[in-house]
């Protein structure tokens, strides 16, 4: 039950806030705000419900430290798609044709942000955390990773590889949790990651129809290369640089002692005949 609320509670903010982007009709100031306050209230209203439900410290959104959790996610997410680009382009399927859209970029900003922080809350914050500890770590790696790539096939240039992609970059997000405990650093490499994708490379993002952002570019050349319609996370490179960061988010999980086994039957038996007396 406490899933529910928690997954209700955090549906019901990025509801608000989705249509609340719809609703300016693309005015890139209003929808930077509306992004930002959408962002901004998910956090602590996931801490209210999980206060609320579990009785506990929400220790995975501490406001100590999270400033410079965020920045740094947010710097090596902006790193890892620079690193894609550099790639492609080096095979010449990646050409910058001048400056794009400055204001774009502002109000990608806002949405950006938005996706970050509700995604990242909801999956990693409630589904990944709650599941882990009845599945394990690797568990709840594979069972979150997966819808949150299915999630991305209803985006309008949608693909099926663009789909297990992005599984991949959910695993991802799931082990950079693991290691931290906490949800800032996923956050920061979330946005990091899409802002550069929309907002600096004017790139399609996950097949989503995004609007061009700071730079004029094209991309072309083979799907496996550049991603195709669903754009660069589609990638063969960005499967492999997603890969490569979350086996490193997993070895320092292990190196911290920070990976949760799958508990067994007896002990979760035990728990209910605890909880029944």
């Amino acid at each position: 039950m406490r899933l529910v609320w928690q997954l209700a509670a955090v549906a019901a903010v990025a509801f608000i806030g989705g249509r609340g982007v719809m609703a300016v009709d693309g005015d890139p100031w209003l929808t930077l705000c509306i992004g930002v306050l959408t962002a901004v209230l998910s956090v602590p209203v996931y801490g209210w419900v999980v206060r609320r439900t579990e009785r506990r410290t929400v220790t995975e959104v501490a406001p100590r430290g999270a400033a410079g959790a965020v920045v740094r996610g947010t710097l090596l997410g902006g790193t890892l798609f620079a690193l894609v680009i550099v790639n492609i382009a080096f095979l010449e399927g990646y050409t910058v044709n001048g400056l794009g859209s400055p204001v774009g970029a502002v109000g990608l900003l806002g949405y950006m942000a938005a996706a970050a922080v509700t995604e990242e809350v909801m999956y990693r914050g409630v589904l990944f955390r709650i599941i882990e500890g009845r599945a394990g770590t690797w568990g709840s790696l594979l069972l979150t990773s997966v819808p949150f790539g299915l999630l991305h096939l209803l985006n309008e240039n949608a693909t099926l590889w663009g789909g297990v992609a992005v599984v991949i970059a959910g695993g991802m997000l799931a082990a950079c949790y693991a290691a931290t405990r906490s949800l800032w650093l996923p956050i920061g490499l979330h946005f990091g990651w899409n802002f550069a994708a929309g907002g600096v490379f004017s790139t399609e993002v996950s097949g989503n129809g995004t609007p061009q952002g700071l730079l004029d570019a094209e991309m072309s050349g083979p799907t496996l290369l550049t991603g195709g319609a669903f754009g660069p996370e589609g990638s063969l490179y960005s499967v492999v640089f997603c890969l490569l960061t979350m086996f490193a988010f997993l070895w320092s999980a292990r190196r911290r002692g920070r990976l949760v086994p799958m508990r067994r039957r007896s002990a979760r038996a035990a728990d209910v005949t605890t909880l029944s007396r």
